[in-house]
């Protein structure tokens, strides 16, 4: 690793930015729900560490969010964490992170996702390494130009003091990823995605987190307050159902934290505790022609500059 001039990476500081922001984030939802409470579970971890999941189910606003906190020490690298870095196989390894799932019970209101995550890896021979991840992403049902605008504006700005290019190389990379390769379609708008994240040295990367972690709620908020309480029918709740199918698609069959929690002994309600509480699926469904439920899929599930 090249020597920046900056201190090393310091765990107990990624800890604590990140167990704040899952009570940042609980609080806040509570709020816009205004009645349903999170359960707050405290799991002492095999090996070292602890994992802090929080859920929320049944709100009149939010119909469950899954907000979980995880450190986690290993003395094998989950293969999911190795893919892109095989020199590591075998080695030794902490990570931090918290990883947020908001499913709306309104289905004008889009589902949102966020993760931050921090590992150190250390292998006999091998230069011990670290590096930073996460994003957040959203998933509307009903698009609104004003509401995909605000969220990419917000992820541009926490990008904006970190270089000019960073956050078109972000979101690309979110463009990339989130998508269902057996369905040829996006998961949602986009928004930030970021693995492998050292640029700068340790504090400017860290910085970088905070700033994201600090936007995602400056960028989800107004959305879910402007939706949340809008007139709905069965049709929109079904076509809600249908495209929440999607969303377990991908978390189940292609995204890399569900197989890297799986591999590393992660608890299973824990990690599911993220998928929603109701979903439905329908042979070849395809919704009519010039359709709001259509007009999602021309016009917002297509990857294009939102500003």
């Amino acid at each position: 690793m090249a020597d920046t001039g900056q201190p090393g990476p310091t765990v107990s500081a990624v800890r604590k930015t990140l167990e704040t922001f899952q009570d940042q984030v609980c609080e806040a939802l509570e709020a816009q729900d205004g009645e349903a409470r999170f359960r707050r579970d405290e799991i002492e971890r095999p090996g070292g560490g602890r994992s802090r999941p929080r859920v929320l189910e049944g709100g009149p606003v939010v119909e469950r969010s899954a907000v979980n906190f995880s450190h986690t020490l290993g003395n094998q690298l989950p293969p999911a964490a190795t893919e892109r870095r095989p020199e590591l196989a075998g080695g030794t390894y902490e990570a931090v992170s918290t990883s947020l799932i908001v499913h709306p019970r309104n289905p004008y209101a889009p589902t949102s996702h966020a993760n931050f995550r921090f590992f150190s890896a250390s292998k006999e021979d091998v230069e011990p390494v670290w590096w930073f991840g996460g994003g957040f992403d959203l998933t509307p049902y009903y698009g609104f130009d004003e509401d995909v605008v605000h969220w990419h504006t917000v992820a541009r700005d926490a990008c904006m003091p970190f270089g000019d290019d960073l956050y078109a190389r972000c979101k690309a990379a979110c463009d990339a990823y989130f998508t269902l390769p057996h369905r040829s379609e996006p998961r949602g708008v986009g928004g930030l995605f970021f693995d492998d994240f050292e640029t700068g040295g340790f504090e400017t990367a860290f910085g970088f987190v905070k700033a994201a972690a600090g936007a995602y709620l400056d960028a989800y908020l107004p959305i879910l307050e402007r939706r949340k309480h809008t007139p709905y029918s069965d049709r929109e709740r079904s076509w809600q159902l249908l495209r929440r199918g999607r969303y377990v698609e991908f978390n189940l069959i292609h995204d890399r934290g569900t197989r890297f929690g799986l591999q590393a002994g992660a608890r299973t309600e824990s990690l599911l505790a993220s998928l929603p509480p109701e979903v439905r699926w329908e042979y070849d469904h395809r919704p009519e022609p010039g359709s709001p439920e259509a007009r999602l899929l021309d016009h917002y599930l297509v990857p294009r500059d939102w500003v």
